[in-house]
């Protein structure tokens, strides 16, 4: 995207940090657009995309068809629901599920599936002593959509769930060596945290408040610093 006056849009968006809430953002909707060429059709459009994206709700799965995973396609279902392994799907307010993201909960960032594996098979023996608190971080392993618009949202859901729960401290994903992984999530307003030998680790700061995770994603997206 082209950025019209680069300075005094970076200008106005290191101003909406004193803004408490993503209102802040709406309320600049206007400004933002004279100072780039992306658009949408009007403000109303954006809202109702944003109500349509409130209207997700996450629900665990137990079942799925691994075939349909075009990242880790390998790994069965045994495999996604073992040492307490979780599958999400986004449900939508047509019923329907937008896209998928499957979970391990470890203390540790893994850098390879076995890895992984061994992880949280370690943080699940030791969940039998806290009272079934498995691992304080979720490794997101694999994502992808079904519909339009699916990937991102899951990711904004999970995001929430996260941080409002009482003992995860860190979304990290376990993502393939691809430029089109690395992309999705630094769009989506996660930090590169290791490049690994087969693999790359990204995170989603937990610690950051609602106006601070809009304004890294309205950076990210429009490229400035």
């Amino acid at each position: 995207m082209d950025i019209l006056n680069r300075e005094k849009l970076k200008e106005v968006l290191e101003r909406w940090k004193g803004h408490p809430s993503i209102t802040g953002l709406m309320e600049k909707f206007s400004q933002l657009q004279s100072y780039t060429n992306k658009n949408y059709k009007n403000l109303s459009s954006y809202t109702k995309q944003k109500i349509k994206e409130s209207k997700y709700q996450l629900v665990e799965l137990p079942y799925i068809d691994v075939k349909e995973d075009p990242v880790r396609p390998e790994l069965d279902l045994k495999f996604r629901q073992t040492y307490g392994r979780k599958i999400l799907g986004l449900k939508d307010d047509e019923g329907e599920i937008a896209a998928i993201m499957c979970f391990a909960f470890t203390n540790e960032v893994p850098k390879t599936v076995e890895e992984m594996d061994s992880l949280s098979y370690d943080a699940a023996l030791q969940s039998v002593h806290r009272a079934g608190v498995q691992g304080s971080i979720a490794i997101a392993y694999t994502v992808w959509a079904k519909k339009k618009g699916g990937g991102r949202a899951i990711v904004n859901e999970v995001y929430k769930m996260v941080k409002k729960s009482n003992h995860l401290s860190r979304l990290v994903t376990l993502s393939p060596l691809t430029a089109m992984a690395r992309n999705f999530h630094i769009k989506n307003g996660a930090k590169e945290l290791q490049v690994n030998e087969t693999t790359q680790n990204f995170e989603y700061d937990i610690t950051l408040e609602e106006w601070e995770t809009a304004l890294v994603k309205a950076k990210n997206f429009l490229r400035i610093k």
